[in-house]
């Protein structure tokens, strides 16, 4: 199974570009946070290109710009090609959805208040809105604790 599902902010504007058969297909970039933080304490992001195609190409281009939260369903697609002698290996989501999760004002608002930030001013935001309910921590206060499984209840 080839599945990927993405949270995150699109680093840089869509580019939408058409192929020779007319079929529109556009490339971003989107930034994911990681769940975990690094010894230094800061959280790592990944940069993960991304490749949409046809009427949801179209759409991404009109609707979100750089910053813009999305969602991304699709599946990995690997890839070589030979660039001065040398082979260039390439890891692609190919999106099979493309979910905004923010409203274009919301979107132009961010857009207007950001227009000097890079894309690493952006990706340590947190991806959840002021007007939700915060979880208390004592949740998580057991979070890495021993559990005891017996075997009947593994799957396998």
């Amino acid at each position: 199974m080839n599945r990927v599902e993405l949270i995150g902010r699109i680093t840089r504007d869509p580019e939408l570009r058409y192929t020779s058969s007319n079929i529109a297909t556009t490339r971003f970039t989107l930034a994911v946070n990681r769940l975990f933080q690094g010894q230094n304490g800061e959280q790592g992001t990944d940069f993960i290109n991304i490749v949409v195609w046809r009427k949801q190409a179209e759409n991404v281009k009109k609707f979100v710009s750089k910053g813009s939260l999305v969602a991304v369903e699709g599946r990995i697609q690997t890839g070589s090609y030979e660039k001065d002698g040398q082979r260039i290996y390439t890891t692609d989501v190919v999106a099979d959805s493309v979910q905004f999760l923010e409203s274009k004002a919301q979107s132009q608002n961010r857009q207007s208040s950001d227009d000097n930030m890079t894309p690493a001013d952006f990706v340590n935001e947190p991806m959840n809105n002021s007007n939700e309910t915060d979880m208390s921590d004592e949740v998580f206060a057991n979070f890495g604790d021993s559990i005891e499984i017996s075997d009947d209840d593994i799957a396998f």
